[in-house]
């Protein structure tokens, strides 16, 4: 991540000590720093590139929590911030966060997405099975655009939601931009989630699988690709899987050039994305 190095020579905020700052039994603060990529401001959680934070997690892009209304409102989309992250069991939350630079040009991991400066990193690659039992990495579509998710297929409500929409993109594209367009869901459940699970809900969700591949493989490989996307999950003592919903749009070279957090993107915006893209 370069142009987190880039301001590497400005002092750390105050306060932020080099090793893990202890605040009770189960309670860990690590000291950290990353580029601010999107701020969801009516979910309090941000969505940062971070570097390694040592003992907690490697490099990666990922969603925080911020529970503080003032320190959430003055994040912004580019700024290079040093922060403290909390870890209280299996969720993470930024408690404070001090800006040290800014993006503000191209290059460095960053590019123009129409008139807005996004981080583009390469997508992770991979290699899983789709619904047919047959193969697929990320380098197989090169050349094409790629709309990608995760979900599963016992989600109870986000993971059927995000499907729908995206079976409308699917549908709304003219063919001249579907023919250099597809779509990829990976499972986040693949102890549960067989091929012919997928299969069976791609035909439940009208899904048309000659351009969308549902994938799944080895549960050690589908937790490595979660990681590297940084999409994280918590399974929870029901079974039920708490995860961030995420979308992420690659361009025909491999790179990540947009990122879409939550569901409030409709259709509409992602299909103008795909055509604004292809053009």
């Amino acid at each position: 991540m370069g142009v987190i190095r880039k301001a590497s020579g400005i002092a750390v905020v105050v306060g932020l000590a080099l090793g893990t700052l202890a605040c009770g039994p189960d309670v860990r603060r690590y000291p950290a720093r990353g580029v601010v990529e999107d701020v969801l401001a009516e979910r309090y959680e941000v969505l940062v590139a971070h570097e390694e934070i040592p003992g907690v997690m490697p490099a990666m892009t990922m969603s925080f929590g911020v529970r503080n209304p003032e320190l959430i409102r003055r994040l912004k989309p580019g700024q290079i911030i040093d922060f403290v992250l909390e870890v209280d069991g299996g969720r993470y939350a930024i408690i404070a966060a001090t800006v040290v630079g800014n993006v503000d040009e191209e290059g460095a991991g960053w590019s123009r997405f129409g008139d807005v400066l996004v981080r583009s990193d390469p997508a992770p690659d991979f290699v899983l099975e789709n619904q047919e039992g047959k193969s697929l990495a990320l380098a197989d579509l090169q050349g094409q655009m790629v709309l990608l998710d995760f979900m599963f297929t016992r989600c109870p409500g986000p993971c059927p939601i995000l499907t729908s929409t995206h079976v409308s993109v699917q549908r709304g594209l003219s063919q001249r931009v579907r023919d250099q367009a597809a779509f990829v869901s990976i499972t986040l459940d693949p102890e549960f989630d067989s091929p012919s699970e997928l299969a069976r809900y791609a035909r439940s969700r009208g899904i048309d699988t000659t351009d969308w591949s549902l994938l799944t493989g080895d549960p050690e490989e589908v937790d490595r690709v979660i990681r590297a996307f940084g999409v994280g999950r918590t399974r929870q003592p029901d079974g039920n899987i708490e995860h961030i919903v995420v979308t992420f749009l690659i361009d025909e070279n491999g790179q990540i050039v947009k990122r879409y957090i939550g569901q409030d993107h409709g259709p509409d915006e992602l299909i103008a994305d795909l055509e604004r893209l292809a053009s």
